[in-house]
Order: C-alpha cells, then structure tokens, then sequence
C-alpha cells in the first residue's frame, strides 16, 4: 500500500472513532451552542493556536465572517494572528503572552475562545484560555488526549486522539472546525446556496 492510500486509511479511522464517541458528540454539541449563544447575544468567537493549528484558527474566522456554505450575513470571529501584535507582544513580553494579550485587549463577558493546541498544554493557549476566562468569557479547546491542562481550564474540550504526528491531530481538528461553522450557520438558520 503507498503513502497516500495509509494516510486516508489513518484518517478514517481516526474519524470513525470520533464519530462512534458519544462523549465527543456531547462535547461537539455543547461547544456549538455555547457559540451561538454567543453570536446571538452580539459575542465574538476568539481562535488562536500555533503553526498549523494557527491556520485552523484562521480558516474558522475567515470563513465565519466571509462565506461558508452560502451568503449570509458575516459573523463576528476573528483569529489571533496579526504578526505585528505578535511580534511586538513577543519581543516586549515573551511568546507565552501573544495569545493572551490580545485576549486581555478584546475579550467581554460572553466571548467564546476556540484554544487550538495539539499537545494541550502549550503555554501561550493556556495563558489565552485564563485571560478568556478572567475576561468573563467561555473557552472551547481542542487538543489531541483528554487529561490536559488546557482541557482543565476549557467549558468544553475535544479530545481528538492522540498522535505522534500533530498534522494527523490538525486535519481531525480542521473537520471539527468545519462542522461548528456548520452548526453554527445551521443555529442561524442559513442554509447552503
């Protein structure tokens, strides 16, 4: 079998056991609605994460203020990854703080974070996830394994499967990203064109 055909094989998998937990449904289902709510009540969805997971934070904040499935109107979400806020919050403070900085300067009471981290305990998402919660907000996070210090901070947390590649972890972590988009347009009632 080659390369490819192994890592659709791995995928699915991994996906058919996501899909066969009823705990990561729950969990799905609570995250959702703790989106909306949000949205509803004139809230912003806050992603960040690093390396790849920083791209997933950005496709789940470009596609929920741009398009998704269909026109709609946008809706407020936005990613944490302006180099210059990061750069500068990284030479002035340390690379810990450049999530939680921006968290500190935006989040309000009702916010939701979506904390992306492969590992779970990544320094700058765990600071990001403490200053939502300070801020009043609510943390939503996705990491590879259950028992992690950020699932102990989260509301609600995604235990994708443990890997010991973390691009395995982010292609997991971009379907559940797709389908909060999905469910959150759905809580809208917007349905795909």
């Amino acid at each position: 079998m080659g390369l490819m055909q192994d890592n659709l094989l791995d995928n699915a998998r991994r996906m058919t056991a996501l899909a066969e937990d009823a705990g990561f449904g729950e969990a799905f289902e609570r995250a959702a609605a703790l989106m909306i709510s949000s949205l509803q009540q004139g809230g912003t969805l806050i992603a960040c994460g690093n390396g790849g997971s920083m791209t997933n934070a950005q496709h789940f904040a470009e596609e929920l203020t741009g398009r998704f499935r269909g026109s709609r109107p946008p809706l407020r979400a936005i990613a944490i990854s302006d180099p210059s806020h990061i750069t500068c919050v990284a030479n002035d403070y340390g690379y810990e703080f450049v999530f939680s900085k921006f968290v500190e300067a935006f989040a309000k009471p009702g916010d939701v974070l979506l904390a992306l981290s492969t590992s779970g305990k990544s320094p700058n998402v765990l600071r990001a996830a403490e200053a939502m919660k300070a801020a009043g907000g609510n943390v939503v996070a996705s990491s590879g394994t259950a028992d992690t210090a950020l699932a102990a901070i989260a509301d609600v947390s995604f235990a994708i499967g443990a890997s010991r590649w973390a691009d395995r972890i982010q292609e997991s972590e971009l379907v559940v990203i797709h389908s909060l988009m999905q469910a959150i347009e759905d809580g809208f009632g917007y349905s795909a064109e």
